[in-house]
């Protein structure tokens, strides 16, 4: 995200997010809000529910408050519904797709991965974590980045099982399919909340 340097696990604490750990949700972890009164219940207007569940989808994919808007504003021009193509946007990521395949513990490790330049798309180097993969795009691991992304999947017990991707552990090779469908998404994102607060 941009450059927020704050406490991230509050943070999300905060917005409801419940993947801090990525594939190892600890059982102890204090899901409610951070302070004093964090666990108190609130019943929130109409717009903080809106807000909230755009800032929760926003940090979930590490997205900035910008670039979100501008994926809603593409995602709204296109034909169909507008949450689901905002979250299949999202879901296209080169660094989700990362995150998805088990190449990276967390969101925020592939992000770096990608941003170090040990990712080729096609063949092709790509250092932009944001770039969207269309379908049919094979995703690689630099010839000089094979022992560092041995010793990264080496530390994931539970990968992502993607219907949508084809991974190959052995080859460092991911296939990006297809667009994923809604049904194949995160349940607990409602992004139809998303679109009544930028409808506003």
């Amino acid at each position: 995200m941009a450059r927020y340097t704050g406490p991230t696990n509050k943070l999300y604490r905060n917005h409801g997010v419940t993947d801090l750990s990525n594939r190892k949700i600890v059982a102890s972890l204090r899901q409610n809000a951070s302070g004093q009164h964090g666990a108190v219940r609130k019943k929130l207007s109409e717009y903080a529910l809106h807000l909230k569940e755009k800032q929760k989808i926003r940090l979930t994919y590490l997205v900035s408050e910008k670039q979100f808007a501008k994926y809603y504003n593409a995602a709204a021009r296109k034909k169909g519904v507008t949450g689901t193509i905002l979250l299949q946007t999202l879901e296209s990521r080169l660094d989700n797709v990362l995150f998805k395949a088990g190449f990276g513990v967390t969101r925020k490790q592939s992000r770096q991965i990608v941003n170090h330049g040990h990712i080729l798309v096609n063949g092709n180097k790509v250092d932009i974590p944001s770039y969207l993969l269309k379908a049919g795009d094979v995703v690689t691991i630099k010839a000089r980045s094979v022992d560092f992304m041995k010793s990264v999947l080496e530390l994931i017990d539970i990968p992502c099982s993607s219907a949508w991707l084809t991974v190959d552990k052995d080859a460092l090779k991911i296939t990006f399919d297809r667009i994923p469908e809604r049904e194949e998404l995160d349940p607990e994102l409602k992004e139809q909340l998303v679109v009544e607060y930028y409808s506003k």
